[in-house]
């Protein structure tokens, strides 16, 4: 099957509408450009990320629908907060963002991942300037789990994450939710469903739905301290 996508023009910084995006393969909308510090976050500001492999063009898409997690209504199952309890992890923001991206990467294994050394690179400097975000779980001075995204006013932006220890990733996620809502997060994004999402609650958004949501938030400003490094505050109850 030959596809015909709109090349991205280097000398701007503008994307095709998301409502422009084919529906099969779900959400694939342009190609091209470059991954500059501004064009993502023009990306994500418009719905839009950033997925391809090794060899491939660089590819855009905004899919639907997506898979999304209200913060504030994210429910643990009583066996893994009995587990946290007893597990001894403790869990920060920003600490290890680096790290964090790279475990993302090494995980899944080079024939596995769209967590190229381009991609890599280009988080890495977002986390720089204070747009990309890292939540680390630690064991023992160890990091064993977290997830890395991006912050685009009340809504943020999930890229991946990944688990060396039982539950890590799932406390990552848990904590983040009860930090983030606490500062007037209103949403969390997983771009794809699938089901391991699912089995944690995650929800579908048709993408008119989630843009509509993206629009109002985008612009709202949180506190500065929200993502400082640090310890996250929150109880283990």
């Amino acid at each position: 099957m030959t596809i015909y996508l709109p090349e991205i023009d280097s000398s701007t910084y503008q994307f095709p509408h998301p409502s422009n995006a084919l529906s099969e393969p779900n959400g694939l909308l342009a190609m091209g450009g470059d991954l500059s510090p501004k064009r993502l976050q023009t990306a994500y500001r418009e719905g839009i990320f950033p997925w391809f492999s090794e060899g491939e063009p660089l590819l855009w898409w905004s899919p639907t629908p997506r898979g999304v997690f209200y913060p504030h209504t994210f429910m643990p199952s009583k066996s893994l907060k009995k587990f946290f309890r007893k597990s001894g992890y403790t869990v920060t923001i920003n600490k290890a963002c680096h790290d964090v991206i790279r475990h993302c990467a090494s995980c899944r294994g080079p024939e596995q991942t769209w967590i190229t050394e381009e991609m890599i690179s280009a988080y890495q400097r977002l986390h720089t300037l204070g747009i990309c975000h890292s939540v680390e779980v630690w064991a023992d001075e160890k990091l064993v789990g977290g997830f890395y995204g991006v912050e685009i006013g009340t809504v943020f932006c999930g890229e991946s994450m990944f688990s060396l220890a039982d539950n890590a990733s799932k406390i990552a996620l848990w904590q983040f939710c009860r930090y983030f809502s606490g500062l007037g997060g209103t949403l969390i994004d997983c771009q794809m469903m699938n089901p391991h999402l699912e089995s944690l609650g995650a929800e579908t958004f048709e993408r008119s739905l989630f843009l509509d949501h993206l629009y109002q938030q985008r612009d709202i400003i949180l506190p500065v301290e929200t993502y400082l490094s640090h310890v996250l505050p929150i109880a283990q109850a």
